[in-house]
């Protein structure tokens, strides 16, 4: 028989379920079962469930045809259980490296206890740890074994139950099961614990209770926590068919009082038209359950009184700290009452249904998804008024003629986005944007990540640096709606932003261009950069390097492999953005793109058309390679130095295990790559199409029309939905197969 029975019901967690799975599964003791439990989950959690009982024969899951909520989840589980002790872990936590041999060994030091209680930590979003304050108790009430009556400060400790193993057999003799609701560990615990003959305790974390900046569900403002009054009716009826629990029904009177005044004394928790309804309840129940001679003094005492009591008391208690909090507010509005009079005069007004703001790139201009959103918006609902917002004077000129635009922090900025209902971006508007209600904010990012990106850039300090996570997660509360290309980016945005927004399976809007390409789309732009119709292009775009100050690195003699590449071959670079004004290019690019040795595109203010010109990517860690995929063309991965990037900066996949194209690891082997031909050979495409298959998922050619469709004009008949990859779809008018660059011969060997 299998030791452990982990039960894992999942609903909505596709951004932490592979993280809780790794951690069950890469345990050193395998003498477990998994049992996964798909609370029939919108999301991806069920596809994740099933890829891991694909090769792990330990996990089986259960998809549950409706919703039944989490204690329920857990019921559906049990029956299938085989182990000699239930876990019920939950899928946004994890388990510590050892700690299921750590459970076995103590379990066997014990003689299988009715429960095992280990200790935890509380893991927080901004990377903070903090163990159980309670934790001592674990090793005051010493080896061996003990009753609750016994040891009742075991009780102090926070009473739920993914902090225990339970014998499986205890647990059917006595018919625990898990009721609906919220609080669905209360009328489980309780019963378990006062039931238990045999308890032991382990003093050691074993899991990581992750503290989840939002998405908590006992955190959300709803009548549903008037349920912990039917949690407390439930576990008193346990005591009172059980004549050998009487004597803990003064200690559970006590307990719900306490529970109760704690869950109204939250700012979070019921809605504030329900708070005295809620107090009248908690006081009736208080009352009828209290056992004869029972006190009522200290924190409860305030039951046996008035809702209009309880307030006075709450009142007096926040008097001094009310006061302080008004004088800063006061302070605040004094220094911010200039610049945003104008905002608040016109936020008294109605929204604009028809006025969209546009930003990119920190108001560079017209770049980018919001730029193709732009553009589609005006072809498809001309009755839109799109207005860019750029941060100077000096962008101004370079805008299109017909483009209206505003100056950031400008009284005209204040006005409109004062009235504005939609906002797209791909980078966070500035903190003095206020969100009001009925406004619609759509984030499109930069492309899909393959580096680590905001609440994930916690655990690498030198990637972070001079980035505020905790105000960039204060801006990303604004987003309505979140724009994808691929499942992948779906469950990182959703892991990296804890916020509360809506994922849109949209694809790239700037990638439409590069999806529905045409031979001969890039001749145009070859032509204003100079590059011969003859030439095969070779793309070069890397990326910065967190592991060095100023982030530029020469992974590459650019001269040297120019003049490798051979007559009839162009090598053109395009550094990233963020190391355009830097000494990048006074290190010899600038030189070389003057002597005609290579052509320097790094100014080049659309990216997808140096894309179109070109032939083939090489790239190392840049995520212009996903976009680049979009073609359908050739690309070779340099990865001289993946070890240092990943370790310093931090990925969500290893690039050169899954890459889109030969990947090379000295200048030698990316050398030979091109002159022996191979960028371009069979495993090239095979490597290509199943990158594209996995990251141009959504991507069909039409994202920017389904964005416009859908979330600015609301079309029903547009319901997001997930577009056929380019790959797949030859049969379909939809979704067009990108075509090759024309005119160019294949690289010879040189």
């Amino acid at each position: 028989m299998l030791r452990f029975s982990i039960i894992v019901p999942c609903f909505k967690v596709q951004g932490f379920l592979r993280e809780c799975l790794d951690s069950v599964l890469g345990q050193s003791y395998r003498d477990i079962e998994v049992i996964a439990v798909d609370d029939r989950s919108p999301d991806g959690c069920g596809a994740i469930l099933d890829e891991y009982a694909a090769r792990d024969t330990r996990v089986r899951v259960l998809h549950l045809p409706e919703n039944v909520g989490l204690g329920r989840a857990r019921n559906a589980g049990m029956p299938h259980a085989t182990g000699d002790f239930l876990f019920f872990l939950d899928s946004d936590d994890t388990l510590t490296p050892g700690a299921l041999r750590a459970m076995a060994d103590c379990l066997d030091e014990t003689a299988d206890p009715d429960v095992l209680v280990f200790d935890y930590a509380r893991t927080y979003w901004w990377g903070g740890t903090r163990r159980n304050a309670l934790a001592h108790v674990l090793a005051e009430v010493g080896a061996g074994t003990f009753t609750a009556a016994e040891h009742p400060e075991i009780l102090d400790l926070l009473m739920v139950v993914w902090n225990k193993v339970y014998r499986r057999d205890f647990v059917e003799e006595n018919g625990f099961a898990f009721p609906p609701g919220y609080y669905e560990d209360t009328p489980w615990t309780f019963p378990v614990m006062f039931s238990a003959e045999r308890i032991a305790t382990l003093d050691r974390i074993c899991l990581n209770y992750r503290q989840r900046r939002q998405g908590n569900i006992l955190s959300t403002t709803s009548r549903k926590h008037f349920d912990v009054h039917d949690q407390y009716a439930r576990v008193f009826a346990v005591v009172d068919s059980r004549p050998e629990l009487a004597s803990w029904r003064p200690y559970l009177h006590r307990k719900l009082g306490e529970h109760c005044l704690d869950i109204l004394a939250k700012p979070d928790r019921l809605p504030p038209s329900d708070k005295a309804e809620f107090f009248r309840r908690t006081a009736e129940m208080f009352r009828r359950h209290r056992p004869a001679g029972a006190s009522v003094d200290g924190e409860v005492r305030v039951l046996a009184g008035s809702y209009a009591a309880y307030q006075v008391r709450r009142r007096a208690g926040r008097a001094g700290r009310e006061l302080g909090r008004r004088a800063l507010q006061v302070r605040r509005a004094a220094a911010g009452r200039g610049k945003g009079g104008w905002a608040a005069l016109h936020a008294r007004r109605a929204l604009d249904p028809d006025l969209a703001i546009y930003s990119a790139f920190s108001h560079r201009g017209v770049l980018g998804d919001p730029a193709a959103i732009y553009h589609k918006a005006r072809e498809i609902a001309p009755h839109l008024r799109g207005v860019w917002v750029v941060q100077d004077e000096q962008q101004a000129p370079l805008l299109p003629p017909d483009v209206e635009y505003i100056l950031l922090g400008s009284l005209r900025y204040r006005q409109l986005t004062a009235r504005a209902t939609y906002f797209v971006n791909n980078v966070n508007w500035p903190g003095t944007l206020l969100k009001r209600p009925g406004s619609v904010h759509i984030h499109t990012h930069q492309g899909t990540p393959l580096k680590y990106m905001a609440a994930d850039l916690l655990t690498k300090p030198g990637a972070r640096h001079g980035v505020d996570v905790p105000q960039m997660l204060r801006r990303a509360d604004r987003w309505d709606y979140s724009l994808v290309a691929n499942r992948h980016s779906e469950l990182v945005w959703e892991r990296a932003y804890p916020c509360h927004f809506t994922s849109v399976r949209t694809g790239s809007p700037r990638n439409d261009v590069l999806v529905n390409a045409q031979p001969g789309d890039g001749d145009a732009v070859r032509a204003r950069l100079g590059l011969p119709a003859d030439h095969t292009v070779v793309l070069y775009a890397p990326t910065r390097r967190e592991y060095r100050r100023g982030g530029h690195v020469d992974r590459i003699d650019l001269a040297r492999f120019a003049d490798d590449l051979g007559e009839g071959h162009t090598l053109v670079v395009r550094l990233h953005p963020s190391l355009a004004t830097g000494p990048a290019r006074g290190l010899g690019l600038a030189e070389l793109h003057r002597r005609g040795v290579v052509v320097d595109a790094t100014d080049e203010p659309h990216v997808e058309e140096v894309m179109l010109a070109s032939d083939v990517l090489v790239t190392d860690y840049s995520a212009l390679m996903f976009d680049y995929a979009g073609l359908d063309r050739p690309i070779v991965v340099h990865a001289d130095d993946w070890g240092a990037y990943a370790a310093s900066r931090g990925a969500y996949f290893d690039i050169t295990a899954e890459p889109p194209g030969h990947v090379s690891r000295s200048y030698r082997e990316l050398a030979w790559l091109f002159a022996s031909g191979s960028w371009r050979d069979a495993e090239s495409a095979r490597l290509r199409a199943s990158f594209r298959a996995r990251f141009c998922e959504f991507d069909d050619g039409r994202a920017a029309e389904r964005v416009v469709r859908t979330l600015l004009l609301g079309e029903e008949g547009w319901t997001p939905r997930p577009a056929v990859p380019a790959q797949a779809a030859s049969d379909t008018p939809a979704a067009q197969v990108p075509a090759q660059a024309s005119g160019h011969d294949l690289l010879a060997p040189s």
